[in-house]
C-alpha cells in the first residue's frame, strides 16, 4: 500500500484541522492505521490508531479528548479530526500502515510496515 496525507496548514490555538490519508495499492482494509507527529529534533511520536475495522482505537494521553481517529474503507481513507489545537501540537504529522497481526501493538510501539510522507500542521497561539 503507498499512502498519501493531506489536511495540514496553518491554524489559531483552539482551532481544528482535519487530516487525511488516502491509500493505494495492496488491499487497505488489510491495514490498522495509525497517526504519528514529529518535531525538529525530536522522536516520531505515536498520536493514534485504528484497526483495520475500526474495532480498535488507540490514543496518545496528549490527545485524547481532542483528537479522533476514523476511516472509510469504501474511500481507502484515514481521518485524523483535531480540535482544540495547542500550539504544542505543532508538527509534521505522518499516516502509517501496519498489515501484521496485533497491529495497535505494533503500531503503538512505532513498529510500522509502511509510512506516509508527513503533512505539516502550525499551531499559532
Amino acid at each position: 500500500v503507498q499512502l498519501q496525507a493531506s489536511g495540514g496548514g496553518l491554524v489559531q490555538a483552539g482551532g481544528s484541522l482535519r487530516l487525511s490519508c488516502a491509500g493505494s495499492g495492496r488491499a487497505f482494509n488489510n491495514y490498522g492505521m495509525g497517526w504519528f507527529r514529529q518535531t525538529p529534533g525530536k522522536e516520531r511520536d505515536f498520536v493514534a490508531s485504528i484497526s483495520w475495522n475500526g474495532g480498535s482505537i488507540y490514543s496518545a494521553d496528549s490527545v485524547k479528548g481532542r483528537f479522533t481517529i476514523s476511516r472509510d474503507n469504501t474511500k481507502n481513507t484515514v481521518y485524523l479530526q483535531m480540535n482544540s489545537l495547542k500550539p504544542e501540537d505543532t508538527a509534521v504529522y505522518f499516516c502509517a500502515a501496519e498489515s501484521r497481526p496485533y497491529t495497535s501493538t505494533l503500531l503503538r510501539r512505532g513498529i510500522v510496515g509502511v509510512w506516509g510522507q508527513g503533512t505539516k500542521v502550525t499551531v499559532s497561539s
